[in-house]
């Protein structure tokens, strides 16, 4: 009977996966990291708070940083990659646009991270925050700036949150004083909209 017992035992645990934890990190500029707030105030901690009140069994990496550059992301990418993860969600661009940078240098840079998260994590799951600049730069430049995102979704079968900014961008309410940044409730309907495209990932 004992070694019945046993033989049950390791076949469950064969069955079960030694971690079913998800890793979710998420890789940005200040947006991420919570300009302004605490990081339990920035999306991803509310991101990660919805997740578990849904039954996901998730951990949380916030790898964000005020003032990064697409440039500056690729610089430090290995750094953050030294653990395993299951969703990379990409937050970067935002400052380049801002600043004026040439946009085949900030998709070039954008590619290499991806391209670096998949290849010291074959099976993870890259998920693209979409962003936009203000129209003062031009036309020509918003609208080659909102597509670099779309277009590496596509190229690299990446899930794309078309504009993470949705219904708090523009709304005085939902931001700091410079009108950049979200505040906390801005946080929070940014984390609605990330849970709304990433859950579908987690299951």
């Amino acid at each position: 009977m004992m070694v019945v017992n046993k033989v049950l035992i390791i076949a469950l645990a064969l069955l079960i996966p030694a971690n079913s934890v998800k890793t979710i990190l998420f890789y940005g500029d200040s947006i991420t990291a919570g300009y302004g707030l605490s990081v339990e105030d920035a999306y991803p901690a509310h991101v990660a708070e919805m997740l578990k009140q849904k039954g996901l069994d998730v951990k949380v990496v916030n790898a964000g940083l005020s003032g990064e550059t697409s440039a500056g992301g690729l610089s430090r990418v290995d750094w953050v990659l030294r653990q395993p993860i299951d969703v990379f969600v990409l937050e970067l661009g935002g400052n380049d646009g801002l600043r004026g940078l040439p946009l085949d240098q900030t998709r070039t840079n954008l590619q290499s991270i991806i391209d670096k998260v998949k290849s010291k994590n074959p099976d993870v799951k890259i998920v693209l925050a979409g962003m936009m600049v203000p129209p003062n730069l031009g036309k020509e430049y918003t609208a080659e700036f909102k597509n670099i995102y779309p277009d590496l979704a596509r190229k690299n079968n990446a899930t794309l949150i078309p504009f993470l900014l949705e219904g708090v961008g523009g709304d005085d309410k939902l931001n700091l004083p410079d009108g950049i940044h979200p505040n906390v409730d801005g946080h929070k309907i940014v984390a609605k909209t990330v849970v709304r495209i990433i859950e579908p990932l987690l299951k």
